[in-house]
């Protein structure tokens, strides 16, 4: 970037100091107007072969040779640097910068996916699919090139300068899924650092990262082979178990889906009884778990079960009655 700017300031600065000289040369010996001498030292250098516009003297038909001989390389070498921005697409590529950049100054409250492989890319799908902001760092160039319509920034996630240019200061959540514990552990520890608020969610490969990453700040940690076995497992065990809970939470399913709703303050449900609140009878959603403010999890709650301020519900229903449970669940403005 910074040698670009360079070559085109060169070439601005030598066509802007080529026909001043011109300029000033036919004022001065030929003793013409501003406008005549501007246009015979334009028509010079750019060697158009119009005529001259007045007869040149002695001297002034020497001026015009050195003015042809300086001008005319000049000439060539800014057409040949605006040629090759447009051939190699230089130009593009800044513009494409600068939009990605006003992009990331706009984020706030999105999430931040580290790496953008098999995981990174279902992530990416899924928070897609939510309409939920988020931007991707991946340093991959091979990765970079398969990506399209996400925002994704080149660089190196456990870098604090590359974690601030996707906003991690005003970010809500990070995934980290990086191909190595070392790798998702340096950038916990720098997200952490730099946002003490922040969701994260981090990989762990190995047996006894898990630990690890949580004493470095993740808030939570996901080991995809550890699930991976206990799903295989109660595919075979629990087959119909199984079933349900992909039917479940599939993407795009419209039929049926598994959802948390937070209830807001304000929310006319607060302090009201599943029961007062209609959701089986009008909605029919099951409630499965009500997760409540301290971290408690109670599952399986009854009709008298009680809704605060604070809960989160996990809901299983219908996606047209869970929106409608949604706005319910949202404050009154």
């Amino acid at each position: 970037m910074e040698k670009l700017r360079r070559r085109l300031i060169l070439s601005a600065a030598l066509i802007v100091l080529i026909i001043s000289f011109g300029t000033a040369g036919y004022m001065s010996i030929e003793r013409w107007s501003f406008l005549d001498s501007v246009y015979m030292t334009i028509i010079t250098i750019t060697t158009v072969g119009f005529k001259e516009i007045h007869d040149l003297s002695f001297s002034g038909k020497l001026f015009t040779i050195i003015l042809i001989i300086g001008g005319v390389g000049t000439a060539l070498y800014a057409l040949g640097t605006g040629a090759k921005l447009v051939l190699e697409g230089e130009l593009q590529e800044i513009f494409g910068r600068k939009r990605l950049e006003k992009k990331l100054k706009e984020l706030k409250d999105h999430y931040i996916i580290c790496g953008h492989g098999r995981m990174g890319k279902i992530i990416a799908r899924e928070l897609k699919h939510e309409n939920l902001n988020f931007v991707v760092i991946e340093k991959n160039p091979d990765i970079l090139r398969e990506t399209e319509d996400v925002l994704i920034l080149e660089g190196d996630a456990a870098k604090d300068e590359t974690l601030k240019k996707v906003g991690i200061e005003k970010a809500k959540c990070l995934i980290s899924v990086l191909p190595t514990d070392a790798e998702n552990l340096f950038v916990v520890l720098s997200a952490r650092g730099l946002n003490p608020n922040l969701l994260i969610v981090a990989r762990a490969g190995e047996e006894g990262s898990e630990k690890k990453l949580l004493r470095a700040g993740a808030d939570r940690v996901v080991s995809p082979y550890h699930i991976g076995g206990l799903r295989m497992a109660h595919s075979v065990l629990k087959p119909a178990v199984v079933d349900f809970i992909e039917f479940a939470t599939k993407s795009g399913n419209i039929d049926l889906q598994l959802e948390e709703i937070t209830i807001q303050e304000g929310s006319r449900l607060a302090g009201l009884t599943l029961d007062e609140c209609g959701m089986g009878r009008e909605l029919g959603i099951i409630i499965v778990a009500i997760k409540q403010l301290n971290g408690k999890m109670k599952f399986n709650p009854t009709f008298r079960s009680a809704i605060t301020a604070g809960d989160t519900l996990i809901a299983v229903g219908e996606t047209s009655k869970l929106k409608i449970l949604e706005d319910m669940a949202v404050g009154k403005k």
